[in-house]
């Protein structure tokens, strides 16, 4: 096991692989920008060490920063969290030949599903159906037009690097696509340094699901249950729950099992989510495969009592899973809330200030993940989450009542957040009666759907 862990993040993903660490028994280093210099995981670190200014590019980005932090501070592995550098397969190479272990999957394997049209391809040989796309990625504007017409519109314009919504746009006419491509192009290589594009077959009122997976480097594998995280606003996550009340539980059980069947063939290792657009006819088709740790893990663990971050360690570690899939337990029903700092009356503009208070709710089945405290400054720089609150239920509907009783609890003064939009939500029929699809906010915008609710 690892003597010394250096977190290469912030936030609450910060603090939670902290605590995951203190519970193993490991030191923790945490690495932060000149901007988060007063955050909670920094305060509470054992060690902490700034890797450079509030530029994400100079600091989080920044692979020499990183390492150079690692060693330095006499680290043996370095935990990516998500986003940044998660899922960059040079810069676990650099990490192994500095002798740290990045605690993820091993570079040979991030390399092998890097291209997430290339993923579609290997798995789909596996007996995953994967959604009709491009063959390939996206030359230039004529091929995309050509490519484009084999498909039928609309087509989903997707990054072939990354996620969390950023170079993403669904399209319905070739003059759409000219214009939108460009524009897609251009955020996928500011956010991922990559503006490679492929194109996918838009599903309308489709359900987004997602199978968790672990696979030790052993080749033995488990999932953990699915979470539907259909409800988005513009290709971004804001609310997930498991189980999803888009499938029966037969159907669940088949896609969780041929999803852990195709990656273990494929020879992934670590932990992963496999992600599935589910259609009208409840048929699920594969988009993409997140090789890292998903904000949405808490769902998974309060749902099964798995420590998913613990397991990523272990795993890196190169321990055995020490379970096998009769072993995992469902239990009940979990919902998390995205709490963002935004405004959702305004197309959900971030925004930035001082927690002036701060209270964190509480009661049976309630957790809530968060790096705020009062005093605590939000950063502009960055990614405008500020916690999860996840609620628990033997049920979907005592789910629901207790995490409306949260969501009144919670209290964050000194910013605008999202909190009205989860309430909103959980005052419309329409998401109580678990028919959501991925549109539910933007076909109407979420002026409107404040709007609707605060009238019902």
């Amino acid at each position: 096991m690892f003597r010394k862990i250096l977190i290469a993040n912030r936030g609450e993903i910060a603090l939670r692989i902290l605590r995951a660490c203190r519970t193993m028994g490991i030191e923790a280093v945490v690495a932060y920008s000149e901007a988060d210099r007063e955050s909670l995981a920094v305060l509470l670190a054992d060690e902490a060490i700034c890797i450079g200014p509030a530029d994400a590019r100079r600091s989080y980005l920044s692979a020499p920063a990183v390492i150079s932090a690692a060693v330095v501070t006499g680290c043996d592995a370095v935990h990516p969290g998500y986003g940044f550098l998660s899922e960059d397969e040079t810069f676990a190479e650099v990490v192994r030949a500095h002798d740290l272990t990045f605690i993820g999957p091993p570079p040979e394997v991030l390399d092998r599903f890097a291209s997430k049209e290339g993923t579609r391809r290997l798995l789909g040989s596996y007996g995953l159906p994967t959604i009709p796309g491009s063959v390939g990625m996206l030359r230039d504007d004529e091929h995309a037009l050509e490519e484009a017409e084999r498909i039928g519109y609309p087509v989903l314009i997707k990054p072939s690097a990354g996620g969390g919504g950023k170079g993403m746009r669904m399209v319905r006419t070739p003059r759409e696509l000219e214009s939108a491509i460009k524009v897609c192009r251009s955020e996928a290589k500011s956010a991922f340094g990559d503006d490679s594009l492929y194109l996918e077959k838009w599903l309308e009122d489709n359900r987004h699901v997602e199978v968790q997976v672990a696979v030790d480097r052993y080749g033995h594998g488990v999932h953990m249950g699915e979470r539907d995280c259909s409800v988005q606003r513009r290709h971004q996550k804001i609310l997930e729950e498991g189980p999803t009340p888009a499938l029966s539980p037969a159907a669940r059980a088949e896609l969780c099992e041929r999803a852990i069947h195709a990656v273990v063939a494929a020879g992934y290792e670590n932990v992963g989510t496999l992600e599935f657009l589910v259609d009208g006819n409840g048929d699920a088709w594969f988009i993409e495969i997140n090789c890292r740790i998903q904000v949405e893990h808490p769902v998974t663990e309060m749902l099964t009592g798995i420590d998913m971050v613990a397991m990523q360690i272990r795993i890196a570690a190169g321990e055995p899973l020490g379970f096998k899939q009769s072993d995992i337990v469902t239990r009940g029903h979990a919902i998390e809330f995205r709490i963002n700092a935004e405004d959702p009356a305004h197309e959900f503009r971030p925004g930035a200030g001082i927690v002036e208070r701060y209270h964190a709710p509480g009661g049976p089945g309630i957790r809530m993940d968060s790096h705020l405290y009062p005093g605590y400054e939000v950063p502009p720089y960055y990614d405008s989450l500020l916690g999860k609150l996840i609620a628990w239920g033997p049920d979907r509907p005592t789910a629901i009542e207790r995490g409306r009783a949260a969501l009144d609890e919670l209290l964050v003064d000194g910013l605008t957040t999202n909190v009205e939009i989860h309430k909103a939500l959980l005052a419309n029929d329409t998401f109580l009666e678990g028919r959501m699809t991925t549109n539910l906010l933007d076909r109407v915008g979420s002026a409107a759907f404040l709007a609707a609710a605060a009238r019902a």
